[in-house]
């Protein structure tokens, strides 16, 4: 059914389980896996008029979240090796991560984005935003969202 699919990943524990299972879901489909992160475009300081000698230049913030998005989807890499499927991995820069994913997606010709939502609801959602929400409003491709299932505080016994 899907023979490529786009995982994504932010580097936090929801997104690393989220690969896990995006990983698992597709060695059932047979499908080749796109490992994703997003670094956030690089920011001048608007507020000073000299950048400070601690600040890092463009060249040196490149490297770095190239460095980190390469931590990010190792573990999607070797999820990915050791179920024996094919796995390419990819770190963009881009202001906004939705649109960015949206665009990866079609243009690397993925059937499926499979990608975790943090679980905001409520106010938390509409105040923070949230990238599932916009990918999912602007995909032409089906969007699997995996949803961690909190365990009850307490273990099984808990009401």
């Amino acid at each position: 059914m899907y023979r490529k699919i786009l995982i994504t990943t932010d580097g936090s524990a929801v997104s690393s389980k989220t690969a896990c299972a995006g990983v698992a879901f597709a060695e059932q489909m047979g499908a080749e896996v796109l490992a994703l992160f997003v670094a956030p475009a690089y920011q001048y300081p608007i507020y000073v008029e000299i950048i400070p000698p601690s600040y890092p230049s463009e060249e040196e913030y490149r490297a770095a979240m190239q460095r980190a998005g390469q931590e990010h989807v190792q573990a999607i890499v070797e999820a990915a090796e050791r179920r024996g499927l094919r796995c390419a991995a990819l770190t963009v820069f881009a202001e906004s991560a939705a649109l960015k994913i949206v665009d990866v997606a079609a243009s690397q010709q993925c059937d499926l984005i499979f990608m975790g939502s943090h679980g905001r609801s409520g106010w938390g959602q509409l105040l923070l935003g949230s990238v599932t929400n916009k990918v999912l409003s602007h995909s032409k491709i089906p969007v699997l969202v995996h949803r961690l299932i909190k365990e009850p505080q307490g273990g099984e016994n808990a009401t």
